[in-house]
């Protein structure tokens, strides 16, 4: 939490609200929501965290008292305040899991989750699952401009590449380079989320002419990844013009669940 001011703001509100037996972590996108949202929301995990204790007390021992909701949940939970457009599933399970979710914490977006039933044309065929998993799995990126990205996750960090390709643009090439990276910057903080990539990001735009370039795209790049739910931020342009990312680590990058799964099946 980098507003000092709102930290000030929010801490005697909290110490209000304390207790001798619970701290309280306040999130790091806290400051995107209303203070009545937060009490609200500490209120309903008051109330969570005294019916677990008194279950425990009627429980056996090792029984299980509590746990960490799916990732489908979090992710619902975790995404910015009205940043949500639709929710759909065509599992009965997790649509009852959902539904039940938001009516207890964000009724606001209980509207938004949709059942889909229809035998005919499965929901995994209509918003075509297996190409866009492929794709995120995919080391290159088109762009529509006819640019692309070819993105190398390694163990130390991520590297991502922006290249011209098939563009044939009829302006000049200050437009051209400016017209393809500011695309390619969009582009990228999409493929961050989407491949859920963390850690050190490097990112080798093409080249520009002027510092007043740089600040623009930089500009771009921080706008467009102000957006995602999860703590992300740019570091610098360096001296060979490549562009540090730093993304915090939630859970493991998509590339890896997915040869984890692979391995599980192949055994």
């Amino acid at each position: 939490l980098s507003d000092l001011e709102w930290k000030k703001r929010i801490k005697p509100i909290l110490e209000a609200e304390k207790e001798e037996d619970f701290g309280i972590i306040v999130r790091t996108n806290a400051p995107e929501a209303s203070f009545d949202a937060i009490l609200e929301e500490l209120k309903s995990l008051k109330a969570l965290y005294r019916r677990v204790m008194e279950d425990a007390l009627h429980r056996t021992c090792y029984s299980l008292l509590y746990r960490t909701p799916p990732s489908y949940l979090t992710d619902i939970r975790d995404s910015f305040h009205g940043s949500l457009g639709a929710i759909v599933t065509d599992e009965t399970d997790i649509y009852e899991a959902i539904q039940a979710y938001l009516k207890s914490f964000q009724p606001g977006d209980l509207q938004k989750l949709t059942f889909y039933d229809d035998a005919l044309l499965p929901l995994s065929k209509l918003y075509k699952v297996e190409k866009s998993m492929s794709e995120a799995l995919g080391k290159r990126v088109w762009l529509k401009s006819g640019g692309y990205l070819v993105i190398e996750p390694t163990e130390a960090l991520c590297v991502i590449d922006v290249n011209t390709g098939k563009y044939s643009g009829k302006k000049n090439l200050h437009d051209t380079i400016m017209k393809i990276n500011t695309e390619a910057a969009v582009e990228i903080a999409r493929q961050l989320r989407l491949r859920n990539l963390s850690g050190i990001i490097i990112i080798d735009f093409i080249d520009m002419e002027t510092e007043e370039d740089q600040r623009e795209l930089l500009s771009v790049l921080s706008r467009v990844l102000a957006k995602d739910p999860v703590k992300t931020s740019v570091v610098e342009i360096t001296k060979l013009n490549l562009v540090e990312v730093t993304r915090k680590k939630i859970r493991r990058p998509f590339h890896e669940q997915a040869a984890l799964i692979k391995g599980k099946a192949d055994t």
